[in-house]
């Protein structure tokens, strides 16, 4: 620590830091334009020379380190005239009209305390460059002070802006071109956010009237964002400084894919199935047809003919009274929701092997790595703040990167060792890397003696797997295999992130068994820098799943069988005993005539389903859907009978769970549209329709939390109080406990010890022949999210307008195809026409494409397979067949 002055006042800081850094901490402001606390100081502005007692000469705060004991004086006449004259020579490039309308930009602030006029000419549409929708660029108000060039390369890696010729004629241009959109700009902001000028600004912009922080509403990394609203809309969006998952970044989905909210097709009134479609009901009158519906099943066929599907856009306190209702309303263990489709393979294997299906480490163990393995994920599209500091760490030469994934994806491209493995062959690739590690006796046998049951048994079944029999299998080399075996399990600690393309396959489960093998026997567990971390595709799927949203547990991932005498105490009443269906049972269940209701919260299951004929086959059997969302959705329209208007996250109060386990706030920004309701409440109504009004009483989320933390020992010390400043992440037990960061230091969620699982393959039963040629893989892309029911509806469609079929040039070539060219992509179970794309990261044999578009119908052509033990659709393999159209 540091003690010294500035302008008199005593501050204390952290030895190294900035003078500058440690003014702003201490809320002292010393004016400064080239400085953003997110890069690396480059002191061109000289806004913040300081004079220090016995060092000759002014120095920049900014790059000038803190010492004990030092004078600085930061304000003092002489400083502020410099100051002010050297603001006039900036304020030449302010233009009068973005001066007012742009009041928080980091120079307009300076001129409004110096007293300085903008000296600008007037904005020209015709000069601004739009190529983004999303960014309006006027270069003729940049001062050159380096900012958009710094955070681009230092933040977001892209490396976008750049400086090009010396002196006077130096000037910042996007790389590639004149226009941004050629740079290779990915929107996610951060240029616009750190300009201190009107030379970069949203388009989508305006002055609001109250700042608020929540938390994005995309992908599992739980950003902070502060979202601005004026008159009750939502006028602009930034990335909270400070945060402690994003530290001050965005992508292009959290910062300018908000406008769904204001969407002119959004439901605002509760709807009811009639001869002509829907028509508008008032809220007693649908209430009283879905308690009437569901009374009626319940009492013919039974509780269990009732399934109940939870949203994972939903807050905790949503999803905690969804399965609630089923429950103790309803009377059935029927209860999921999507993480059935896409991490329940996760949930259910970390549970086996670690005792908790959740990440073992937190999001900032990346920069602590010295080894990151990313196997069946792209984090820089779908998870593109944490693929950001991910490529950061290793371009800095922080860590050493294996990326498994059949195509050559962005972190590919950077990777020390690349396996494009076959897609459904990551069994052996594991088995391979785990016979490499023993067999040269790279495996930490201290860990191994101390923490692991069964290690020989694990060992002799690997030993048949050498490398060279996985190569076969996996189509990758055998060298390559046994390079990342050496480079992971020397290179310590190792940090693993994987995602979908592990976990859909009919093998997903067993492949995160794989990876949690490997962690284990080269010690990757319980310490820092390490660990097995799933990469989460929604919002809050993990904490929607961890409420109880799943067959198998109740509120905080409990088992029913162990939980339910506490739940029953809790909400004093008898529980079902009976096993619940799964999301995928349920469907098998309505294609049998099983299933005569269904009640689906923020979910469009007839659009992202696989086998998608077959699923709408069988809620055409359904005689009562009732659907509760933003929007009139494929399966609200096509198969609904009621629909209840929620309101988004952006609409209410809350919290989610984030991939790292951490617990955050939802803060309300503005207010419902027309008649829509949150989830909670519509829920708490449909229960007092159903007789039961006691046991739903709450007059907040905060309540429903309380309630969470009673009932869930685990999260007994995370209160709404607690969460303010970045959330806590569980377990903590007690308000006197501060969170936990990593998982499994001592001992594993059922005991000190675990066992090694012993995975023999079984390859899927897709296979590719003559007729279906192609392995079909899907996925998602960096502007649109799932079906596109929000990014579709905001400035991001212009960037992904559809879903494309990628292919690689050689197919491309040997089929005769061009870019852009619409065919017929087949399968065994149907087809889809979609825009070829010509795409040199795939192999050939390989086809990709995404699932966005609602239109294109995909999920036509993808198979019925499932994982073996969990039920999760393998939409990562299908063979398919490429038809040109007539």
């Amino acid at each position: 620590m540091v003690k010294f002055k500035i302008d008199e006042e005593t501050v204390i800081a952290d030895d190294g830091m900035s003078i500058l850094a440690v003014a702003l901490q201490a809320g002292i402001e010393i004016p400064a334009i080239c400085h953003d606390s997110r890069c690396e100081p480059i002191g061109t502005c000289r806004m913040c020379l300081v004079e220090i007692r016995d060092r000759p000469g002014l120095l920049p705060a900014c790059q000038t380190p803190a010492r004990d004991g030092m004078t600085v004086t930061a304000i003092n006449p002489e400083l502020e005239q410099y100051r002010k004259t050297e603001i006039g020579w900036y304020a030449q490039h302010v233009a009068p009209e973005d001066f007012d309308r742009y009041p928080d930009k980091a120079l307009h602030r300076l001129m409004r305390r110096y007293n300085v006029v903008p000296g600008g000419a007037a904005p020209a549409p015709e000069r601004f460059d739009v190529s983004m929708p999303q960014i309006r660029v006027d270069m003729d108000q940049c001062i050159d002070c380096r900012r958009c060039v710094s955070i681009c390369e230092e933040v977001q890696g892209e490396s976008v802006w750049h400086e090009i010729a010396r002196g006077e004629e130096s000037r910042i241009v996007p790389k590639h071109g004149a226009l941004l959109a050629e740079g290779g700009c990915v929107a996610c902001g951060a240029c616009v956010d750190t300009c201190p000028t009107a030379a970069l600004v949203d388009v989508r912009s305006g002055n609001p009237e109250r700042w608020t922080r929540t938390t994005c509403t995309y992908c599992g990394v739980g950003c902070e964002i502060d979202v601005g609203e004026a008159a009750g809309q939502i006028v602009a969006t930034r990335p909270a400084r400070g945060a402690p998952v994003n530290k001050g970044h965005a992508c292009a989905k959290g910062r300018y894919a908000l406008d769904f909210v204001h969407s002119p097709d959004r439901i605002v009134q509760p709807q009811v199935r009639c001869t002509q479609g829907y028509k508008p009901v008032d809220w007693d009158a649908a209430l009283g047809m879905c308690a009437d519906a569901l009374n009626n099943v319940i009492e013919t066929h039974g509780p269990d003919a009732v399934g109940v599907l939870a949203s994972s856009r939903s807050t905790n306190e949503d999803s905690y009274l969804v399965q609630k209702f089923a429950r103790l309303v309803i009377g059935t263990n029927n209860i999921d929701c999507c993480a059935r489709v896409c991490h329940t393979p996760t949930a259910a294997a970390m549970k086996m092997t670690l005792g908790a299906g959740a990440a073992t480490n937190s999001f900032d163990d990346i920069e602590l790595a010295s080894t990151i393995l990313v196997a069946g994920a792209n984090p820089l599209e779908c998870h593109p703040v944490v693929g950001a500091r991910i490529r950061q760490h290793v371009l800095r030469g922080g860590a050493k990167l294996i990326v498994i994934d059949p195509r050559k994806t962005g972190l590919a491209e950077i990777a020390t060792i690349h396996l494009a493995l076959k897609p459904g062959t990551d069994i052996p690739l594991q088995n391979a890397i785990a016979n490499t590690i023993i067999s040269e006796g790279l495996h930490d046998q201290r860990f191994v003696n101390a923490r692991i049951e069964e290690f020989e048994e694990y060992s002799a079944h690997v030993a048949d797997w050498t490398p060279e029999r996985a190569a076969d299998i996996c189509e990758v080399s055998a060298e390559d295999i046994r390079a990342a075996a050496r480079l992971y399990a020397t290179a310590k600690p190792g940090y693993c992130a994987h995602g979908l393309g592990i976990t859909e396959h009919v093998q997903g489960t067993e492949g995160v068994m794989g990876l949690v093998n490997l962690a284990l026997i080269t010690g990757n567990i319980g310490v820092p820098g390490a660990g097995i971390n799933p990469l989460r595709g929604q919002n809050n799927v993990q904490g929607t799943a961890h409420m109880g949203c799943d067959p198998g547990i109740m509120a905080g991932a409990q088992p029913v069988k162990d939980a339910r005498p506490a739940f029953e105490q809790a909400w004093g009443s008898p529980l079902p005993t009976g096993r619940g269906l799964h999301l995928m049972e349920m469907i098998d269940a309505a294609a049998e005539g099983k299933l005569k209701a269904l009640i689906v919260v923020g979910y469009d299951i007839a659009a992202t389903l696989a086998n998608e004929t077959a699923v709408k086959q069988a809620l055409e059997k359904i005689d009562h859907i009732i659907v509760l969302d933003l929007f009139m959705t494929e399966t609200a329209s096509q198969f609904g009978h009621v629909f209840l208007p929620a309101v988004s996250a952006l609409e209410k109060d809350g919290t989610f769970m984030n991939a790292e386990r951490r617990i955050q706030r939802v803060r309300k920004i503005i207010g419902p549209p027309g008649a829509a309701r949150a989830d909670w409440d519509i829920v708490c109504a449909l229960a007092a329709h159903m007789g039961f009004a006691d046991s739903f009483d709450y007059a907040s989320p905060e309540d429903i939390w309380d309630e969470i933390r009673d009932v869930w020992p685990a999260a007994g010390g995370i209160s709404y109080a607690r969460m303010e400043n970045g959330g806590m992440q569980w377990p903590c037990p007690d308000e006197g406990h501060a969170g936990t960061e990593i998982l499994h230091q001592t001992a594993f969620g059922h005991g000190v010890k675990t066992k090694l699982r012993r995975l023999s393959y079984h390859p899927s039963p897709e296979i590719t022949d003559e007729a279906f040629p192609l392995i079909l893989t899907t996925g998602r892309n960096l502007y649109q999210f799932n079906v596109g029911t929000m990014t579709r509806r905001s400035a991001n469609l212009a960037l992904r307008p559809t879903d494309t079929l990628d292919i690689s040039p050689k197919d491309a070539g040997d089929m005769n195809l061009s870019e852009g060219e619409i065919v017929q992509l087949v399968s065994r179970y149907g087809s889809a026409d979609l825009p070829v794309h010509i795409d040199e990261r795939l192999p050939k044999g390989r086809v990709f494409s995404t699932f966005h578009d609602p239109e294109r119908h995909i999920n036509r052509v993808t198979s019925p397979h499932r994982d073996r033990m969990v039920g999760a659709p393998e939409y990562k393999l299908t063979a398919v067949r490429v038809q040109k159209l007539t």
